[in-house]
């Protein structure tokens, strides 16, 4: 399949998306911007292994509702003319206690620059539970789509996260998901239905400046999906 090397659109952060980060635990008007060495997702990148400049634009309310926008520089290669995604979300961030916490929303996914490109448009739920302890903070997240990158497939991503604190501004996140096709007719990962990606981010801040250095990899033999550093800075603006 030719556009096997795009995206499995799962919330995160942008870093990584950075995407979808609610902030609605910080009410109000915030802008990001971030550069980076190599825009992947979960693992398989976004710009041929190319870097990317991205933004979002967030609005977080009193009551936990929130909604944003993202956008990056794409490149999904050969003669794909494909070059900008822009994002939209909308979602609703409870904190059950002081430990435990959900965020669950709906995005959707759109890409411009050649004459099929809104055919790659296509909605997303998703759901995240976060724990805090002394030892970290722990997260689950869950996303589902019916129409996965326009093909009619349904597709689920499911992965676990851990961050903990090494030092005051310095913490390190592990995490490990798994990306899985319900339908191999209508989309496939390297030939088969899923794949695994595994990351491990040093995260730290300077001068109001968010830097993050990741070392990931996947399970799929691709060039867009194997092994890698991604260098990311990013700084955050409250409107």
């Amino acid at each position: 399949m030719e556009k096997l090397i795009m995206k499995s659109k799962c919330f995160y952060l942008v870093a990584g998306g950075l995407l979808l980060m609610s902030t609605a635990a910080n009410a109000g008007l915030s802008a990001t911007v971030t550069a980076t060495s190599d825009y992947t997702f979960n693992g398989v990148s976004q710009t041929d292994n190319g870097p990317a400049l991205q933004g979002s634009l967030d609005y977080g309310f009193d009551s936990g509702w929130y909604v944003g926008g993202f956008t990056s520089n794409v490149d999904f290669g050969g003669s794909d003319d494909t070059w900008l995604e822009l994002d939209a979300y909308a979602g609703k961030y409870y904190q059950l206690n002081k430990q435990l916490s959900l965020d669950v929303g709906l995005a959707y996914y759109t890409y411009h620059g050649d004459s099929f490109s809104d055919e790659y448009n296509y909605p997303e739920l998703y759901s995240k539970l976060g724990y805090d302890t002394s030892l970290g903070h722990s997260e689950a997240k869950l996303t589902y789509t019916w129409d996965y990158f326009g093909f009619g497939g349904g597709h689920y991503t499911m992965l676990l996260g851990h961050t903990i604190s090494v030092a005051e501004g310095h913490d390190i996140r592990f995490s490990v998901d798994r990306s899985t096709s319900l339908d191999e007719d209508k989309w496939s990962w390297d030939g088969g239905k899923s794949f695994n990606h595994f990351r491990v981010a040093y995260m730290t801040s300077w001068s109001g400046f968010d830097f993050s250095l990741a070392a990931e990899d996947t399970s799929m033999n691709l060039d867009t999906s194997d092994e890698r550093l991604v260098l990311s800075v990013s700084r955050q603006f409250m409107l």
